[in-house]
């Protein structure tokens, strides 16, 4: 845990990597805790009409252990064939279960992959037929969804739902885990061994794979340590209305608060209420929160008479620009500064402002997070940049927090990294320039990535959803700009012989997105156009349909 320091450069001065030899997430956030204090408070559980569940770290050792028991008498274990150890989905909202799947299959060695519970078919089936998935962990919503694709599953082996009673072919998470032991001895992994497999969207082709290493849990520390004021280990309580299915909910939020003993509240909206947010902070005196821009931004929508007043001790957003008025308002309603941080999925919490060192600068994210070497290079010419010029954000290589490589693609890993001067340098695709003093501006996308409420959303996942319903021809997708989200989804669409373009077709082919992908992937804004602005070898000119959305 980073010591409390009066500056950036005392921290910098002071730190230094520790990462051990053989290190495993679930052990270090589970069982090192429940030997030590198997009382200790991990977990509180608020799900809507049920009372709320409370977990100590001695039970989610118990509860982690029989899971894994019984995912080995499934068949399911650390390393197939070809060495690499199976991969096992789990789809569920935030729950104590999820929790214990992702300490389960950590504790195995096996490989765990999170998914959204909002994911239609499609994109569930693309994400667990690439990564051959072996088993699922769900409920019954997330079940239902799985056996509509199992036959186009050949590697899974299993679907367990937390929910009873399950349909048939899929089996009961509680009672295969009442039937086995709750001893189970840890896999021996190394730091470097693969633990995680994230799926990030980019601009062409299906959603990648980003692969972490169990040592990801430890490069994201030093990130959400500064970004959170420091940690206060005895008396903090953590709460993001994020995903756990994200990396910005499980390795900003779940992960780092087990680490150090500090409790975390599961409690996800099914629809982000701003109001009720802040009824939650209140209720549970959550003491270190992370919300993203678009929940700070309809947050500041309700009426500061309407506020119920939290005892909030930090708060912590990344995924898009603030910018100093919602700074503002954060200090005036929380009392503290909003400490912006940047990242993505690849190589996360590189970049952080913090309140308790300094104050933020207007139009800047922060610093490069001590342990990271952030610069800001030229790809073209190969050489980092002097402050002040603008070029593409880039961290240099080999890092704690940065992935192992892309899922079964080796082209897309090697185009992620450029050399310079003989050091390796992994390249973000966003383009930033840096002040004399080191703060990191960021100054937009280098690519087609939509930044839709903090998800980074690839055009062509969407783009392919949408020509397989039969009124399509082409489509194109880009992000329209929007006060509260960032960017929206606007599609252009180019129809087959025989249709005609209405509201009433536009709202089909929305709902039929919405059904395939998921609920934050559908095209808000659909037009009907007579011709796509195409290349000469047939690629969508995105940035002609860019420049029709912003006109709009």
């Amino acid at each position: 845990m980073l010591e409390k320091a009066l500056s950036f450069s005392e921290l910098q001065q002071n730190f230094s990597w520790n990462i051990p030899k053989h290190y495993n997430i679930g052990v270090d956030v589970c069982d090192k805790w429940a030997g030590r204090q198997p009382e200790r408070l991990a977990i509180i559980e608020h799900l809507a009409g049920s009372t709320p569940r409370k977990i100590t770290f001695g039970d989610l050792k118990e509860q982690s252990n029989r899971l894994a028991n019984a995912l080995q008498q499934l068949g399911v274990n650390s390393t197939e064939l070809d060495g690499m150890p199976d991969r096992i989905g789990v789809l569920l909202p935030q729950s104590i279960e999820t929790a214990v799947s992702h300490i389960a299959i950590t504790k195995m060695g096996a490989i765990s992959i999170p998914l959204f519970m909002l994911f239609g078919t499609e994109a569930l089936l693309h994400r667990l037929r690439d990564s051959e998935a072996k088993a699922v962990i769900t409920n019954t919503e997330g079940a239902e969804k799985i056996l509509a694709i199992k036959s186009e599953l050949p590697k899974l082996k299993a679907i367990l739902s937390i929910d009873d009673p399950c349909k048939p072919g899929v089996q009961s998470f509680h009672e295969l885990c009442s039937k086995e032991s709750s001893r189970f001895t840890p896999a021996t992994t190394r730091a470097n061994d693969p633990a995680l497999l994230i799926y990030t969207s980019g601009t062409t082709g299906n959603p990648k794979g980003a692969l972490h290493a169990h040592r990801v849990l430890l490069g994201h520390l030093p990130g959400v340590e500064i970004s959170h004021d420091f940690v206060d280990r005895d008396h903090d309580l953590f709460w993001t209305p994020a995903d756990w299915a994200w990396i910005g909910g499980l390795l900003d939020v779940l992960m780092p608060a087990l680490h150090h003993g500090v409790p975390v509240l599961a409690y996800r909206f099914e629809k982000f209420d701003p109001a009720m947010a802040f009824r939650l902070m209140h209720d549970y005196r959550i003491r270190n929160v992370f919300l993203p821009p678009t929940a700070l931004k309809l947050m500041k929508q309700v009426p500061e008479d309407d506020i119920v007043k939290c005892a909030v001790r930090s708060v912590a957003s990344g995924g898009e620009t603030l910018g100093s008025e919602l700074i503002t308002w954060g200090k005036r309603v929380f009392g503290v500064t909003i400490n912006e941080f940047y990242g993505q999925t690849e190589c996360n919490m590189i970049v952080s402002c913090c309140g308790a060192l300094e104050s933020p600068k207007a139009g800047y994210m922060g610093r490069g997070v001590v342990g990271h070497q952030v610069e800001i290079i030229d790809p073209e010419r190969a050489e980092i940049l002097a402050d002040g010029q603008e070029g593409v954000i880039a961290v240099r290589a080999p890092d704690p927090v940065m992935f192992l490589g892309y899922w079964n693609n080796p082209k897309a890993t090697e185009e992620k990294f450029v050399v310079v001067k003989g050091e390796k340098w992994l390249l973000t695709g966003d383009m930033g320039h840096r002040d004399p003093d080191g703060r990191i501006r960021f100054i937009g996308r280098d690519d087609d990535v939509i930044n839709f409420a903090g998800y980074r959303i690839g055009p062509a996942e969407i783009e392919n959803c949408l020509i397989s319903h039969p009124a399509v021809r082409l489509a194109g997708v880009v992000g329209r700009p929007d006060n509260i989200r960032g960017q929206i989804i606007s599609a252009y669409i180019v129809l087959a012989d025989g249709y005609t373009g209405n509201t009433s077709l536009a709202e089909e082919i929305a709902a039929y997105v919405k059904s395939r992908l998921a609920a934050h992937e559908y095209p808000r804004i659909i037009r009907f156009i007579e011709k796509m602005p195409m290349t000469t070898t047939g690629k969508i000119i995105r940035a002609s349909l860019r420049k029709m959305a912003e006109k709009e």
